[in-house]
């Protein structure tokens, strides 16, 4: 199997779902969501491919990461599961469901990014390049503050700060992730976007604060007509960090497909 590090929380039994974080985060970030408001569930987070402590070997690809989420499902468990993603593990979740279908049986997208503007992403993958680390833990917290973390509860972020944070050769500190996989992904988010089986249930959550939004008007229309009454949509009034931001929320939705 994939040398991924996964995050397990939850009892052993029970429904299962599979947790995947977004571009630059790791799946400890779906500790406090699993652990205090869905303790009964099974929660199997990995770390993707070039994030955490898996694995930075490319290909960096979203076939890539299908083929290690597969991989992964066979060792854990025998029956389709409810997928979660933010993110960039939004998109990561609607291509599984498009090339494995038979390992999904519900997918709950927290604000996806997909399909999105290769200038966006042009800009974004830049200023990560030439902005890799940070000169102190503070500089870190405050970039969080100023980039979608700032309706997160402190004491999230800190948790945050000290899991994901490394240092650097230099004295500074960096987040835990191989940057040629990072500037690969970003240009996996620019390739035209696909969708889920059509009688997939599926619940679609957009981030109101986020600007310009990850959730394309194109995405959400065609994913209205693709599913008709088996799309959930909502709208949470916050920023990109869905699932940090809005747990309660989020927790809620994730039952409702269960």
């Amino acid at each position: 199997m994939a040398d991924l590090h996964i995050h397990r929380y939850g009892p052993s039994t029970g429904p299962v779902v599979l947790a995947l974080h977004g571009l630059t985060g790791h799946g400890q970030r779906w500790r406090v969501l699993a652990e205090e408001y869905l303790p009964d569930i099974r929660v199997i987070a990995p770390d993707l491919r070039g994030h955490g402590r898996s694995t930075e070997l490319p290909p960096w690809d979203f076939e890539t990461v299908v083929a290690d989420l597969a991989e992964l499902l066979a060792a854990e468990t025998s029956k389709p599961v409810v997928v979660v993603g933010h993110s960039f593990g939004g998109a990561a979740g609607v291509h599984l469901a498009r090339q494995r279908p038979d390992l999904v049986r519900a997918l709950v997208l927290l604000d996806p990014a997909i399909g999105l503007d290769p200038e966006l992403l042009l800009s974004i993958a830049t200023s990560t390049l030439e902005h890799p680390d940070y000169e102190s833990v503070e500089a870190a917290r405050f970039d969080k503050l100023e980039t979608a973390w700032a309706d997160v509860e402190p004491r999230v972020l800190e948790a945050e700060l000290a899991e994901h944070l490394v240092p650097t050769a230099t004295g500074r500190v960096r987040w835990r992730i191989s940057p040629p996989a990072i500037t690969s992904y970003w240009g996996q988010l620019a390739r035209e976007f696909v969708l889920p089986p059509a009688d997939l249930p599926t619940a679609l959550v957009q981030a109101m604060k986020v600007r310009p939004p990850f959730v394309t008007a194109a995405f959400r229309t065609a994913m209205t007509e693709r599913l008709g009454d088996r799309l959930t949509a909502r709208e949470f009034d916050c920023d990109h960090m869905v699932p940090q931001a809005r747990p309660a929320e989020t927790a809620a939705l994730i039952r409702s497909m269960l």
